[in-house]
């Protein structure tokens, strides 16, 4: 292998590495601006508001098993108003407050948090 293939190799890897990275910190401040004061910063639901509403732990491997990509982009985009186990549980939708793009990355940040 020629010096200039291996760096066209290397710059064929890297450069969307560095895109994905960046990608995965907008990402991650846009959790925590938007979803960590109830969700908490690791999606266990541990804040005072997520205990209160008792909100899951989104790092539990049986609720990430029962839980589809579909089913928690719905839950950002169309807001949830519920009770559960005694507890009213409210989140405002996020269809007009965030592009589809941010949607989908934190419907993927969800679901890393396995």
């Amino acid at each position: 292998m020629t010096r200039k293939t291996l760096i066209a190799l290397l710059v064929a890897v890297l450069v969307p590495l560095a895109a994905r990275a960046e990608a995965d910190k907008k990402t991650e401040r846009l959790w925590k601006a938007k979803c960590a004061s109830c969700h908490g910063a690791d999606g266990k639901g541990q804040t005072d508001q997520g205990q209160k509403m008792g909100i899951a732990d989104y790092t539990d491997p049986a609720w990430q098993k029962a839980h589809s990509d579909a089913q928690v982009k719905s839950g950002i985009e169309g807001g949830v108003t519920r009770e559960k186990a005694g507890k009213k549980q409210e989140m405002d939708p996020f269809k007009d407050k965030l592009d589809p793009a941010q949607i989908d990355s934190l419907v993927a940040y969800v679901k890393s948090l396995k």
